[in-house]
């Protein structure tokens, strides 16, 4: 866990033709809710997407991508006296007790547990507020625009907030991370104490949708009083995967009744068509002062695009953003450039064209030729 994960597409998130809530979008109880394709965020309905609400406990998908990326499985996590103490001991913790970090990550996550957020946040950062700021710095990484956190585990503050539309740039990443998928996904499982040995407990994940609605596969529940029923669920059919996320719903049960609205609506609509083939995407750039000419570039895997009812895939083009000439030295996996995906001419998403082999700073003939001629090529 520790190996820091990147999302390999790097999309024009929400950019492609937002589709808003019409006549024939269900009727739903949350204030705020949105919808979108999970491999590209493409917004496929929203209603005040970007109100900002309250997000209780969804908040800890971002505390739990955090600690995958920083943490190993097997750590050890010892509840403080400031995480026992925390609102909702919903696992009679003690002061001492030490679980492993995939343990207490799946105690937060199924059960939503708040003290065992507040144990990962100061094992990865010292203590919460550090935590806080790698919270914020990684959000605004991702794109989101009208959040800010204040603790690992969503408790009101009216300093953390967020909006429906950054929920889902938070959920899409996360999702893209196998780990985290494996955790949202276990309906139910157990847990076991390293201190004291031979404590354990079972725990039934608050994702009602799970086992229930056809394909849910995630993601986190929350609820507070201020910020009422909350929930980002995802679903996957066949090669299309859904997210949703309700903000501020009637109460406990119709968070779920919303998210399953919309993903009917979706399921109904949205199919995903050839989009950037890795095949096809494979080019090579001139080297200046290196010891070959050229680099190889491509892309890591095929990209799939969601297209709505009434949308003709005839309309999709790709164009490639690379430059002629690039100086060694080249390491792969490097980025050198994009390729880009575009609908009636307007890009909707991009991947990263990566070097697929190392070239050293050097000299060869072919390089020494393309100096010669770059001015008249670039």
């Amino acid at each position: 866990m520790k190996k820091i994960f990147v999302a390999i597409i790097f999309v024009a998130m929400f950019a492609a033709s937002s589709i808003t809530f019409a006549a024939d979008v269900p009727k739903i109880s949350a204030d705020s809710a949105i919808l979108v394709e999970a491999s590209t965020g493409r917004i496929i309905c929203e209603k005040n997407s970007d109100a900002e609400r309250e997000p209780a406990s969804m908040t800890k998908m971002l505390t739990c991508i955090i600690a995958l990326e920083q943490l190993d499985p097997l750590d050890e996590i010892k509840m403080s006296r400031a995480a026992v103490f925390t609102e909702d001991n919903t696992l009679a913790w003690a002061e001492g007790d030490i679980l492993s970090a995939w343990d207490m990550l799946t105690a937060v996550m199924l059960v939503s547990e708040n003290g065992g957020a507040v144990a990962l946040a100061q094992a990865v950062a010292g203590n919460t507020g550090n935590f806080a700021d790698m919270m914020n710095a990684k959000a605004a990484a991702l794109g989101c625009r009208y959040s800010h956190f204040m603790n690992p585990n969503g408790l009101p503050d009216k300093n953390h907030y967020s909006t429906a539309a950054d929920m889902a740039r938070i959920a899409v990443y996360c999702m893209k991370n196998p780990e985290f998928r494996k955790l949202v996904e276990t309906r139910r499982t157990s847990i076991h104490w390293i201190s004291p040995k031979d404590k354990w407990t079972e725990l039934n994940n608050t994702n009602e949708l799970l086992g229930k609605y056809k394909g849910a596969n995630g993601i986190k529940t929350g609820w507070t009083n201020a910020a009422g029923g909350c929930l980002s669920a995802s679903a996957k059919r066949g090669d299309v995967e859904l997210i949703a996320v309700v903000m501020h719903s009637f109460d406990h049960e119709t968070r779920f009744d919303d998210a399953t609205a919309l993903f009917n609506y979706g399921f109904e609509r949205v199919r995903m068509v050839d989009g950037i083939s890795k095949s096809r995407s494979r080019k090579k750039i001139f080297v200046r002062g290196g010891e070959q000419a050229t680099v190889r570039v491509g892309i890591d895997e095929d990209l799939k695009f969601p297209l709505m009812a009434g949308e003709d895939a005839k309309l999709l083009r790709v164009t490639y953003e690379l430059p002629r000439v690039v100086d060694a030295e080249i390491t792969e996996g490097q980025v050198l450039g994009e390729a880009v995906l575009r609908y009636d001419g307007k890009p909707v998403a991009r991947v990263p064209l990566v070097a697929r082999e190392n070239v050293d700073s050097g000299f060869s003939i072919g390089s020494l030729l393309v100096s010669i001629i770059a001015p008249f090529i670039t």
